[in-house]
């Protein structure tokens, strides 16, 4: 998982404690804020904790922060002159804020991914929201329903993403494939270096596998009847995870599918013209710009004769913390984040993500149409689990699909893993 994308993967994947959060807050140069009047940044006196001059206070990472600033500091002018500090958490934010929160010494907000959701209702730092039917309806249902937990809502979506196929239109006309095996194909008659450029790397990466994964009819965990996971039935391991690996493994034998292949080189591999085609997200989409290719983006195709390729989607979200000094401000903040794409759309302006609002998605198919296919793509796509169990699913079943690309046997590495798993939900 790259670094460059934020952390709805890596996030859930480390395993730290509260102690360990504690210490990272206590060593971190802390946050920066921007005040109401917008004037220079001043670092935070002491570890990461709140403006206590500021009446609202938001925490966010160094790209989002910006593109709230203008929007917060207006906001709380027209509210009748409140002050409000947006501070940048550069690291740790998830755990900083845990931690902070605990303390009295939180912001009143934090943005961050949706799959927080689970460690931050596990340790009592957020409070559900109240949306109402309009903005409800806004909304694209995956959305709803990434910020649904327990039956509640925990905050304001306002972007969302997911895995995509790149085309490098230079060197491939397959630019919609409807299957994987046409991927396969076009990638060998383009004669590239590389068919197919989809991070592995040496420890595997579940995330970039689960629409292949899932094509093949794969699952992590299955479904309640309200559409939350059963964390007592657990995919990796049975009969559906082996047909996975089996296909996983005929498309490694095809040279599709690479361990050398990571997040560090796979945009260049395609870039370059090395590949003709790309699974990567909307945090690439800059760079591909950049490098001046003729490209497409498409929806990654599943196996033929099989299920759909499901990616999960990430989506960003406005949490309002449970120990904020002004929770009613905040909660009135959010309210209007909510009722229309007013402030995902300043935000846009600053900080391009695919929004999780209909109406913006609507706006930019005429003036950015890569936006709102990437948008579309996420909103079909299926949430990241937000259960703090997910770091014990991830090393293990990457690790497996890893194993199986460099030869291993299918069945006996899905079997490992799943009792791996099991082990480690005490199950």
């Amino acid at each position: 998982m790259t670094l460059t994308r934020r952390s709805f993967l890596s996030m859930t994947a480390i395993a730290t404690t509260l102690a360990a959060a504690a210490a990272c807050g206590s060593k971190d140069s802390g946050g920066t804020a921007a005040g109401a009047s917008g004037g220079p940044s001043a670092e935070a006196s002491s570890g990461t904790v709140r403006d206590a001059n500021a009446d609202l206070v938001i925490w966010a990472d160094e790209k989002k922060a910006p593109s709230i600033q203008e929007f917060a500091t207006k906001w709380g002018q027209d509210q009748g002159g409140l002050t409000v500090a947006v501070q940048v958490v550069a690291e740790n934010l998830q755990e900083n804020f845990v931690t902070a929160d605990s303390t009295g010494n939180g912001p009143d907000i934090v943005i961050g991914a949706h799959d927080w959701i689970g460690k931050f209702v596990q340790n009592n730092a957020i409070t559900p929201v109240q949306l109402d039917d309009a903005a409800k309806s806004n909304y694209s249902d995956m959305a709803l329903k990434a910020v649904t937990y327990n039956g509640q809502t925990y905050g304001a979506p306002y972007s969302v993403e997911a895995l995509v196929l790149y085309v490098n239109k230079a060197v491939t006309s397959q630019v919609a494939p409807t299957t994987i095996e046409e991927v396969v194909e076009a990638g060998k008659a383009a004669g590239t270096e590389e068919i197919l450029a989809l991070p592995v790397g040496q420890k595997g990466d579940g995330y970039h596998m689960q629409p292949l994964y899932s094509s093949a009819g794969g699952y992590l965990f299955g479904t309640n009847a309200d559409g939350s996971y059963n964390l007592a039935d657990v995919g990796v391991g049975t009969e559906s995870s082996v047909t996975a690996g089996t296909k996983i493994a005929e498309l490694a034998s095809q040279g599709a599918l690479k361990t050398s292949i990571t997040t560090d080189n796979a945009v260049n591999l395609f870039t370059d013209g090395k590949s003709p085609f790309l699974v990567s997200g909307p945090w690439s989409l800059a760079t591909i710009k950049t490098a001046g290719i003729d490209y497409a983006i498409a929806k990654i195709p599943g196996f033929a004769g099989m299920g759909d390729a499901v990616p999960f989607a990430g989506v960003n979200v406005f949490y309002v913390a449970a120990n904020g000094k002004n929770r009613t401000i905040a909660e009135s903040f959010v309210a209007d984040v909510a009722k229309d794409s007013t402030v995902a759309e300043a935000m846009f302006a600053k900080n391009e993500l695919p929004p999780a609002q209909k109406d913006l998605v609507e706006k930019l198919k005429s003036s950015n149409p890569d936006m709102a296919t990437l948008a579309d793509i996420a909103s079909a796509a299926a949430p990241m689990p937000s259960i703090p169990q997910m770091a014990a699913i991830w090393p293990s079943l990457g690790q497996a699909e890893a194993n199986i690309i460099a030869g291993k046997d299918p069945k006996s590495e899905m079997e490992a893993a799943g009792t791996a798993i099991k082990s480690a939900l005490g199950s």
